[in-house]
């Protein structure tokens, strides 16, 4: 079978009983780096020493269906460099062609970077979104299509980009709205950051040391319903608006869609 296990994201008391048995026992482990994947045992004091696979972003999509016929005969042990296989780093492609392949797949479950920045943000967690790593170009596109999500949504960032992406934050969804920057989680020098979109876009602004998540709130329910919406849209075009622009300043503020209240006012007047 396919065994996907996940490794401390920071602090090595964070690996777990199983996770040691089974880097103790394995015959075959494919992981994201071997040579990481050597200093974490070394570091476990395990002895064994296990057939190294590298199965990493460059070479995942050609490797996963060999992974996954050498699993038909014996346990692959699968590792990143840190948290869970598969999320946001490699694993994805060989779950899939072992699934495919009817090849059991199971998990080691612990530490992920996800959930613990979720946990720890202050935000709400009864819904949320992983988005993964932030596009490096039209950031601020990328955030304005996601103004209208309601849930909490968690995002990865290098450090190197942290203070830009931040800033993008705070142009595309609002000065106010409440960001969480968790920094080296687990690790000895974590840190938690809380405040609006521009506070903490202020105090990032030069960049940040380290592994990165960034929390981010949703957006308040639409309270308005359409029939209301056209009638502010119209009292906007009263007011001078061109009726695009008013669409468009009542679909940010209600998210309501733009097009369903140009169209149902157009239709009104």
């Amino acid at each position: 079978m396919i065994i996907l296990a996940a490794t401390p994201i920071g602090n090595l008391g964070d690996a777990s009983k199983r996770l040691i048995e089974a880097l103790t026992n394995a015959e075959i482990i494919a992981s994201e780096d071997t040579r990481t994947t050597i200093h974490l045992m070394r570091a476990l004091g395990i002895e064994n020493r296990p057939r190294l696979i590298a199965l990493h972003e460059h070479n995942e999509t050609q490797k996963a269906a060999e992974i996954a016929e050498l699993a038909r005969e014996t346990d692959v042990l699968v590792l990143s460099d840190a948290g869970m296989p598969a999320i946001s780093d490699p694993g994805f492609p060989l779950v899939a062609a072992a699934a495919a392949a009817g090849v059991t797949v199971t998990a080691l479950p612990g530490p992920s970077a996800v959930l613990t920045a979720l946990a720890v943000s202050g935000l709400p967690t009864d819904r949320f979104s992983f988005e993964g790593f932030l596009p490096r170009k039209s950031r601020v596109a990328y955030f304005t299509a996601l103004a209208r999500e309601e849930r909490t949504m968690v995002f990865f960032e290098s450090p190197n980009r942290l203070g830009d992406a931040l800033a993008d934050i705070a142009t595309a969804l609002g000065d106010d709205r409440r960001v969480v920057v968790c920094r080296e989680l687990t690790k000895l020098h974590e840190e938690v950051k809380r405040g609006t979109a521009r506070e903490v876009a202020d105090y990032f602004a030069d960049g940040a040391r380290g592994e990165i998540c960034i929390v981010v709130e949703g957006a308040a329910p639409a309270t308005s319903d359409l029939p209301t919406g056209i009638a502010q849209v119209l009292k906007l075009v009263t007011e001078g608006f061109r009726l695009k622009e008013a669409a468009a300043e009542v679909a940010e503020q209600t998210g309501l869609s733009k097009r369903d209240l140009y169209e149902g006012a157009l239709a009104a007047r």
